[in-house]
């Protein structure tokens, strides 16, 4: 099937109807082994594009890191070879969405952690652990946390940035010719819609609430909106918790909200389940508090580079013990 050049991922990455075609052959090729002729037509399919050959070799490469990953965690290989070998009897279209779902899904079902495929499907996005910064064409700059994702919406009449997953900072570009006032920026999450013409702020997207935290300028929440039916004004300091129905000033946190732009937490007096759960997000696989020691509070500043050395710290200061089942499944417990 052609692809058209101009919707490529602009990042480089393989579009998201090829990375379909690459399971699509996958999955051919798995139910029919030993047909050299498959497998010519494959590679025939793979020289045609060099997207065609990326999106080939990103899928064999997580499908591999899925596999391994699996047999980390008792019982989920056995799921997931069930899964498979159903697959086999189906059609071909039924058996490419099962599979597809599987290796969508399977590493969040397993592990509770993004393996790369949102990078394929998002105009911008970050895998678990990684952090990156963008200048958009406005002059706006969009900071990305680990396992994030944002699409952009940019046109005459507007600019908007809609996060999908996970937490960024934005940094309007002030007023210009370019940018106006008639032409705010603004940042859609699942929860409200946040403006502002010139502010730095943060915006956290979890499951069940959106936390915005206004750094500098101001910031307009249009959704919830308040009592009085108008836009809710965020101030530099404030932060607010939106979720479907209200917004609400939100209690002071424990922890820097933006420290993870320059690879840090930052913590005063944070419950230590509380920490071990934020340090989950940068790191794949299973990462635990046991519930005897999780109101042990903690201060001080934590470098994200190596989540193995942070974690490695705590025994340092706290009567805790590390315990590593496999490399993806850690538990901290109270001390021996």
């Amino acid at each position: 099937m052609p692809v058209d050049n101009s919707a490529l991922n602009r990042r480089g990455e393989p579009h998201q109807q090829v990375v379909k075609q690459a399971i699509h052959w996958l999955l051919r090729l798995r139910n029919n082994a030993t047909n050299p002729r498959l497998r010519q037509q494959c590679d025939v399919w793979r020289a045609e594009h060099h997207e065609h050959e990326l999106a080939w070799q990103r899928v064999q490469s997580l499908q591999a890191e899925l596999s391994s990953n699996l047999r980390a965690v008792p019982g989920a290989q056995v799921a997931f070879n069930t899964l498979e070998n159903s697959a086999q009897g189906l059609g071909r279209r039924q058996a490419l969405k099962l599979l597809s779902g599987a290796l969508l899904m399977g590493s969040a079902a397993w592990l509770g952690k993004d393996v790369g495929w949102q990078q394929w499907t998002a105009d911008f996005a970050t895998a678990t652990g990684e952090r990156r910064g963008f200048q958009l064409p406005d002059g706006t700059r969009l900071e990305l946390n680990t396992a994030s994702a944002v699409d952009l919406d940019y046109t005459a009449q507007q600019r908007l940035i809609k996060l999908t997953r996970g937490e960024i900072v934005v940094t309007c570009a002030g007023a210009s010719e370019e940018v106006s006032f008639d032409r705010p920026l603004r940042v859609q999450s699942r929860h409200g819609v946040f403006e502002s013409v010139a502010a730095r702020f943060i915006v956290r997207q979890d499951a069940d609430c959106t936390r915005l935290s206004v750094t500098s300028g101001v910031v307009a929440i249009h959704s919830p909106r308040a009592a009085d039916g108008l836009p809710i004004q965020v101030q530099a300091g404030q932060s607010y918790l939106i979720d479907r129905s209200r917004a609400q000033l939100a209690p002071p946190q424990d922890m820097d909200a933006g420290a993870w732009v320059d690879g840090l937490i930052v913590t005063r007096n944070m419950r230590l389940g509380d920490f071990i759960n934020e340090v989950g997000r940068y790191r794949p696989g299973y990462l635990t508090c046991a519930a005897d020691i999780a109101h042990l509070r903690l201060s001080g500043v934590f470098r994200l580079e190596d989540t193995d050395k942070l974690l490695a710290i705590l025994p340092q200061t706290l009567a805790v013990q590390l315990r590593y089942r496999t490399r993806y499944w850690v538990t901290l417990e109270r001390q021996a």
